[in-house]
């Protein structure tokens, strides 16, 4: 049997973005709710501001979730904290700021761990800045055993691993074919695999555990899904619903 062999309803719920489809994705609201509904993780996505802060938020534009405009690489600390990050979602989250990784990492480390997406889509320098900004706040707070950093971007998770060797890494993937994905995991020393829900396996995920890596696979929201998932043997599952996983290791728990 594997050294990573879980039951079931031992897998590690992750809210993603928090709880994206409850709160308004990648704010302390949506943190909220995820510890709320008891994750064991959440998931969250990091950007770097034209200042040098690290502030939590998906699009490279500020466009869709508040109530500005433009490249975030653009704006200061500043012009996104005088943002509205809530009301698009719905007015009794109006008021809900940008949050940055220090207070993310305040708010939820005492309870949940973090996966922490790099988002970074310029220059070899900028995922460098990311990086040792990123790592600045985790290393300030000695919670490097609470924290997977992930990213789509090789680069970015290359300039990880080489100003932050303490760094646990896993690897987002999003393509059918994995070869790839392993031989990545293997140059950086990830102790993970992320793959797309779609594509999970559970050829897949045996072959990852025997390469040592666990599996956080994401994005899925349908209860019977989750179920599946965990009885394949994924280590963690990722949903923007974290209530629906709480209630998948219910009913897990119920059929043993």
């Amino acid at each position: 049997m594997s050294a990573f062999a879980i039951q079931p309803a031992d897998f590690v719920r992750v809210g993603h973005r928090g709880a994206a489809a409850e709160r308004p994705e990648n704010t302390h609201a949506a943190f909220a709710r995820a510890l709320e509904a008891a994750a064991d993780m959440i998931e969250c996505d990091l950007q770097l501001t034209a200042d040098g802060h690290v502030v939590i938020i998906h699009d490279y534009t500020a466009d869709r979730t508040t109530s500005g405009s433009g490249a975030i690489a653009d704006q200061t600390l500043d012009d996104l904290r005088a943002l509205d990050a809530g009301a698009w979602k719905d007015a009794a989250f109006a008021g809900e700021k940008v949050p940055t990784l220090e207070e993310t990492l305040d708010q939820v480390l005492p309870t949940a761990e973090l996966n922490l997406e790099l988002k970074s889509r310029g220059t070899r320098e900028d995922s460098r800045r990311l990086a040792l900004a990123a790592a600045a706040a985790v290393r300030d707070r000695d919670v490097w055993s609470r924290v997977i950093f992930s990213s789509f971007n090789p680069e970015a998770l290359i300039e990880l691993r080489e100003v932050a060797p303490e760094a646990r890494i896993g690897v987002l993937w999003h393509h059918e074919d994995y070869t790839l994905a392993f031989d990545a995991a293997a140059q950086l020393g990830a102790v993970s695999l992320h793959p797309y829900a779609g594509h999970v396996t559970p050829a897949l995920v045996a072959e990852a555990h025997g390469r040592g890596l666990r599996v956080f696979t994401w994005t899925e929201n349908d209860p019977e899904r989750i179920q599946a998932l965990a009885r394949m043997g994924c280590d963690g599952i990722i949903s923007d619903y974290p209530g629906r996983l709480l209630e998948a290791r219910g009913r897990l728990l119920a059929a043993t």
